[in-house]
């Protein structure tokens, strides 16, 4: 039944050819810390509901820990008397969440570094919580039953939040919880971002990614998935990039139009990007819009070629870029391990051995990549220059983002716990 509400068949969206600056979200060294605060990694840690706050660079230890859930009672009662509400609940932890409810998908502090901002994919919701008291702040509900991916704006100041079953995205204050705009995307809104100067923000849309219908063949049914690029002011769309016809272009037309996680170069010029099923990259030039180059990385022999037993569509899912812009930080999910590739030459280094790895950031000082371990419960830092290993933590259950972001310098958790 849940399935059946939830399936988005596909839909044509047209293209437009339009020109803008691209964002330029190739991750930069931190600036210091602003009085007061002090530069930290947030990890979110999706199945248990709590966030484990670490150093952003260095030996990467543990700072402190937030329960993102605190007001669990109170929304488990409204979705115990909603039936709606309550088969997308048991929806999202049989399909996506693997058995497991999501309670920490995406974070980002404030500029203030007083509190914190949690989507909550199972509680379809966003809230802010207080840092030093750990209580919620504000909530904001999503349209439809799930919230994902969030990004926050160059100021700090808005962050924008997917709402997967409703095909919107909502952009909120991030001091007040009040939304600012929203706008509405391809099937199942994923990944967004902001360019770097604030005024555009893109929207990876990537379909139905819970169906065993994984085979090129039924490619169709997974649902109209397209990047759509849209005015931060206006909330009103001013492009539209359809991979499937670049794909086509490039002479890949089995290949999944559902972009993942994706970075930019820093002169805006390239997009780097990954898609559904496939254990590698493309490389895309924004101005002439096209893709310019494909990387094929290794694949594990012991991960089985059986597309149904890949997590959600995922067979590659993280990807970061030095602040350099010469290496980029590949996490091979289902292959179990993270790489760092050289731009120019697409060489990649060391196959660092990691347990599903889910996302893929950049340290504080620029110097390392820093995935997640969600097969592992830790964090894992590798180094962009030599593409060794430099340190492991433990964290919480099924880490997913990881963020940078500050606290108060003085802080080891709520209460001073």
């Amino acid at each position: 039944m849940a399935a059946s509400r939830t399936r988005h068949l596909c839909s044509v969206a047209a293209a437009l050819v339009l020109t803008i600056a691209a964002p330029a979200t190739a991750a930069s060294a931190s600036p210091a810390a602003p009085d007061g605060l002090r530069e930290v990694l947030f990890v979110a840690n999706n199945w248990d509901g709590t966030a484990d706050v670490i150093r952003s660079t260095g030996d990467y230890a543990k700072i402190g820990r937030i329960d993102v859930i605190p007001d669990k009672a109170a929304r488990m009662a409204e979705i115990n008397a909603d039936p709606i509400k309550w088969i997308y609940f048991q929806a999202i932890r049989n399909s996506v969440g693997e058995g497991h409810d999501q309670f920490a998908d995406d974070m980002y502090s404030t500029p203030d570094g007083r509190s914190v901002v949690v989507s909550r994919p199972s509680f379809a919701d966003v809230v802010s919580l207080d840092l030093a008291t750990g209580k919620v702040n504000w909530r904001f509900a999503v349209a439809g039953y799930r919230a994902d991916h969030m990004a926050v704006s160059p100021d700090g100041t808005r962050v924008a939040v997917s709402a997967s079953t409703a095909n919107t995205v909502h952009v909120l204050d991030i001091g007040t919880g009040k939304q600012l705009g929203s706008f509405k995307t391809g099937d199942k809104p994923h990944e967004n971002v902001f360019s770097e100067d604030g005024k555009y923000i893109w929207n990876m849309s990537i379909g139905e990614v819970n169906t065993a219908l994984d085979d090129p063949g039924w490619d169709w049914t997974k649902g109209d998935r397209h990047i759509t690029v849209v005015d931060a002011t206006t909330y009103r769309q001013v492009k539209v990039v359809d991979m499937r016809q670049r794909l086509d272009a490039y002479g890949l037309k089995d290949f999944s139009d559902a972009v993942r996680p994706a970075v930019f170069s820093p002169d805006a010029s390239r997009l780097y990007f990954q898609v559904s099923f496939f254990n590698g990259f493309f490389e895309y030039d924004v101005a002439t819009d096209r893709i310019t180059r494909m990387k094929t990385l290794p694949k594990n022999p012991a991960t089985s070629e059986d597309r149904t037993t890949w997590v959600n569509d995922s067979r590659h899912h993280g990807i970061s870029m030095n602040p350099e812009g010469t290496k980029l930080c590949v996490a091979g999910t289902m292959d179990d391990y993270a790489t760092v590739v050289d731009r120019a030459s697409l060489q990649e280094g060391p196959l660092v051995t990691t347990s599903k790895p889910y996302w893929a950031t950049v340290s504080g000082d620029g110097k390392d990549c820093v995935v997640s371990e969600s097969g592992a419960d830790q964090v894992t830092a590798i180094d962009f220059a030599t593409g060794r290993k430099v340190a492991s933590v433990p964290v919480g259950d099924h880490p997913q983002r990881v963020r940078l972001g500050h606290v108060q310098a003085d802080w080891t958790g709520p209460g001073g716990n």
